[in-house]
């Protein structure tokens, strides 16, 4: 899944609203030649309710296009970035932008239906391609071909609210760092009263399968084995997850009464502070604090439980496989300039986010290495307007952890999970052993059919 949001202001947005529309006003219909000039469509600009992140978009382009007067973009504007329910129709019909927006968890499945270009021969046209993680370049790389670029990424950890620490007497210096110390602060922290929740979780809309896997991941477990052809889940780690939810809901009452939440639910009960910890990415604090009356000096981030793994997400931008040659170098160019340059465009202007009261100096993984990415830290550091130092638990955990993708079919496998979390959550007599032996028969005939 995606995490909340994008990268700092950044609200999820998306596609054209409408299959029927004719290719020119939404796919890649043509050589790409407009008034000699190459033309390329994008995808993935903010709507116009989001204002200030519309106006840097459109900046960015504007700035672009008179660096390179040989290069017409094409914006398109919706909701979301990517609409699963439509985002195959889009493909099959030719529809697709000549650059279009990602998930970490399709590149393999557009390349499959043969839709992607591939990217190898020009990739090294790419300023800073060398300079993007590893990790995150192998998700776009399929059989040993370059078909897409990371833009962003994100991994969980925990977020937990500093003030109620301090009044359970807890040390928000030192944050849990294993699910046992977990359970004993949520306990802790229930205690208070007041209708004070230690920990919460979410159990429906298949994102209680998608935090099952990341805490399984934590334990050094995983959902499919190696091949992708058989579920994992049904393992000690596996029961250990859930074991200790149970033990948290039922046994200390340190989760509260109120189950089946979603994301919403939980992030208004920690912006109310009445919410001790749960599991996040970071672009959940500015959320917490414009959304839901959280205050930034209150939340701190600290990393998955368990020491062994997490899950990371992200999202980057593949090619129509119809695109030409020039299409190709131009796109290249245009992700050059907008997303993979420090400390400029449009998800890199940490000045002009400050500037504007967004935030800067989130604990976000670092897309960059070397050079790139202490240039990147340095215009970060110097912009910083949150309390860096509250996330510094995070930054300091992740070097330590197995940084993990989503399982393959992941939303049919989390749909699956999520009536075992649920279950084990609304029902104090569940039976672990039998929720996890039909779920694993469950998730294997998924990978059977896929």
């Amino acid at each position: 899944m995606s995490s909340t949001g994008f990268r700092r202001t950044f609200v999820a947005i998306g596609v054209c609203s409408s299959l029927a529309l004719v290719a020119t006003a939404c796919g890649s219909s043509d050589d790409g030649s407009s008034g000699g000039k190459t033309r390329i469509t994008v995808n993935c600009e903010p709507p116009k309710s989001a204002k200030v992140d519309r106006k840097f978009f459109e900046e960015d382009i504007a700035s672009f296009e008179k660096r390179n007067p040989d290069i017409d973009v094409v914006a398109h504007d919706a909701f979301p970035c990517q609409d699963p329910k439509t985002f195959d129709a889009k493909l099959a019909g030719g529809q697709m932008e000549d650059v279009f927006y990602t998930y970490f968890t399709d590149a393999k499945h557009v390349v499959d239906i043969n839709q992607a270009a591939d990217l190898t021969p020009y990739v090294k046209e790419l300023k800073s391609y060398d300079t993007i993680q590893q990790q995150l370049r192998d998700i776009y790389t399929v059989d040993g071909k370059i078909y897409g670029i990371p833009r962003t990424g994100y991994s969980m950890g925990l977020i937990y609210n500093r003030k109620l620490f301090e009044k359970a007497g807890l040390d928000p210096d030192k944050p849990p760092a294993t699910w046992e110390e977990v359970r004993a602060a949520a306990k802790k922290i229930a205690a208070l009263g007041g209708g004070t929740v230690g920990y919460a979780d979410y159990s429906a809309q298949n994102q209680g399968g998608w935090h099952f896997t990341a805490e399984l991941y934590s334990q050094g477990g995983d959902v499919v084995d190696a091949d992708g052809k058989k579920a994992t889940v049904d393992t000690p780690e596996g029961h250990a997850v859930l074991q200790n939810l149970h033990d948290m809901r039922w046994t200390d009452d340190s989760m509260g009464s109120k189950q089946l939440l979603i994301i919403n639910d939980v992030q208004q009960m920690m912006g109310s502070g009445k919410l001790g910890m749960y599991l996040s990415a970071p672009d959940n604090i500015p959320i917490l604090v414009k959304e839901k009356g959280g205050n930034y000096k209150d939340l701190a981030l600290a990393p998955m439980p368990g020491g062994k793994g997490t899950l990371i997400g992200g999202d980057g931008y593949m090619f129509n496989k119809k695109d030409t040659p020039e299409q190709i170098r131009a796109g290249l160019k245009w992700l050059d300039h907008m997303f993979l340059t420090p400390g400029s465009g449009f998800l890199g202007d940490y000045a002009r986010a400050k500037k504007n009261d967004g935030p800067v100096g989130l604990p976000e993984p670092r897309l960059f290495t070397g050079a790139a990415d202490a240039k990147d830290q340095e215009v970060k550091k110097a912009n910083a307007n949150v309390p860096v130092e509250n996330y510094q638990a995070f930054l300091d955990g992740n070097k330590n952890l197995q940084l993990k993708i989503e399982p393959p079919n992941a939303q049919q496998i989390y749909s699956v999970l999520d009536g075992v979390v649920s279950a084990v959550l609304t029902k104090k007599d569940a039976n672990i052993d039998q929720l996890l032996k039909d779920a694993s028969g469950k998730i294997d005939s998924i990978l059977a059919r896929s």
